[in-house]
């Protein structure tokens, strides 16, 4: 088999891969490019083979976003938390603007379900019970202003 052959498989395997992936969730630019590569599919391959599936519609990092925020809303994470798990997958910060900032209201509302979720109707009492509250809102991902009017509101 010749060296063209053997490219031309390697990019049609490599895109049959990349569907799979596909198959399961969503996946951004730059989640697939690693998987690919750590399959170890050449570089060049590997590019040529994201610009296909996203000429094709299949590789979105727009439908990737909305989904991934989906799945984290439904999971209680604030603005904070989901901007860095953008930023760690290779979502851009234009997009995630679009998608995160300027929805105080939402994130308001969502921070104190998932507070009521975890610890019912009581903001807290005492200082610690106060503390214990903020601490699990701040590692899901709420800003510390929104935190402090929630709990000494």
């Amino acid at each position: 088999m010749n060296s063209f052959a053997a490219g031309e498989n390697e990019q049609r395997d490599a895109e049959q891969q990349g569907i799979r992936l596909l198959a399961d969730r969503e996946h951004s630019r730059l989640e697939m490019r690693r998987k690919l590569l750590a399959r170890d599919y050449d570089p060049g391959v590997v590019e040529e083979v994201l610009r296909s599936l996203e000429k094709q519609g299949l590789l979105s990092d727009e439908r990737f976003t909305e989904q991934y925020i989906n799945v984290l809303r439904r999971k209680g994470f604030g603005p904070v938390r989901m901007r860095a798990l953008l930023r760690e997958r290779g979502i851009n910060d234009t997009m995630i603007s679009e998608w995160v900032d300027h929805r105080e209201d939402e994130w308001r509302h969502l921070m104190i379900q998932t507070a009521r979720r975890k610890f019912g109707d009581s903001k807290g009492g005492d200082f610690s019970q106060k503390s214990k509250i903020a601490r699990f809102l701040e590692y899901r991902g709420y800003p510390e202003f929104m935190i402090r009017d929630y709990l000494f509101d």
